[in-house]
């Protein structure tokens, strides 16, 4: 199927990223938010993402003005009506995403696929509030999305396989790797990375070792481009905590809990890198 017009639901970090995205890929992108001034700093987001592009070579500035012409922001949820694909990219609470799916049933085609960017709910809870549980997805971007190359594309088990396959081929046109993946706890890559990083936090405190050290062990031993404590406060110690309660949930996996190192330095509103402090200082 041809997806045509892209709807993104939710214009924050990632809305907006993914909007950016879609629009670069060449696609028509129609973008909510519930209040105008969420629109506007969402709409905001994308001028710079988009000016970024231009000034590091990666985009000529007649593309990126073309792209922001494809662009439409509103508040109206009915401006979605035409969408081929529809992603949701709000507040990460389940009861909101099922309530969003289920109105955007009554708005969108038969044949339009709802997807959902969540990175740690249940694709299927989602799904099954939708009223079309057999046209609804995971696509798992990353953030930043502009840069990031990974999404993953989540199947349930009752989703259409022409539907799956044809969220598969959209994120794939992206210019991404789209790596399909089965709606478990985690999809793939959290479900490997959680554990690991509660790992160094476990390892920091019974070892002495500090964070510097464990990143310069795991960059230069192990070839990441980036160390455990490094990424945590890039990606924020609130959205590690809440992934890692979720997978915790998921699996009652010990590995997969919250460290109690983690639970104490959210709380006290060490978030990392968007907090100017998280396990490095950032101010």
């Amino acid at each position: 199927m041809s997806i045509g017009t892209v709807g993104v639901v939710g214009l924050g970090t990632m809305g907006a990223g993914i909007a950016q995205v879609c629009l670069e890929a060449g696609h028509v992108v129609v973008a909510r938010d519930v209040e105008q001034r969420f629109v506007d700093a969402g709409v905001a987001k994308i001028d710079a993402g988009l000016a970024k592009r231009v000034e590091k070579g990666i985009m000529a500035a007649p593309d990126a003005e073309a792209a922001r012409g494809r662009l439409t922001a509103t508040t109206d949820l009915g401006a979605l009506a035409g969408a081929g694909i529809v992603i949701e990219a709000i507040v990460e609470e389940l009861a909101p995403k099922q309530a969003l799916f289920a109105e955007l049933n009554g708005i969108c085609g038969p044949e339009a696929i709802l997807a959902t960017n969540t990175s740690a709910l249940s694709v299927s809870a989602v799904a099954a509030a939708s009223g079309r549980p057999d046209r609804v997805v995971g696509l798992h971007f990353f953030n930043p999305a502009p840069l990031m190359k990974l999404i993953e594309v989540v199947r349930t088990a009752i989703v259409d396989p022409a539907a799956f396959d044809a969220a598969l081929e959209f994120a794939s046109g992206l210019g991404k790797e789209a790596v399909p993946c089965a709606d478990t706890p985690g999809f793939l890559v959290n479900r490997i990375l959680i554990p690991i990083l509660n790992d160094a936090i476990r390892a920091m405190e019974e070892t002495g070792a500090s964070p510097e050290d464990i990143d310069r062990a795991m960059r230069f031993g192990a070839g990441w481009p980036m160390g455990p404590f490094a990424l945590a406060d890039l990606v924020g110690l609130d959205v590690h905590a809440h992934a890692s309660e979720a997978l915790s949930r998921g699996l009652r996996e010990e590995r997969m809990a919250p460290p109690a190192r983690l639970q104490r330095m959210v709380e006290a509103g060490l978030l990392g890198r968007k907090a100017k402090q998280g396990f490095y200082d950032y101010r």
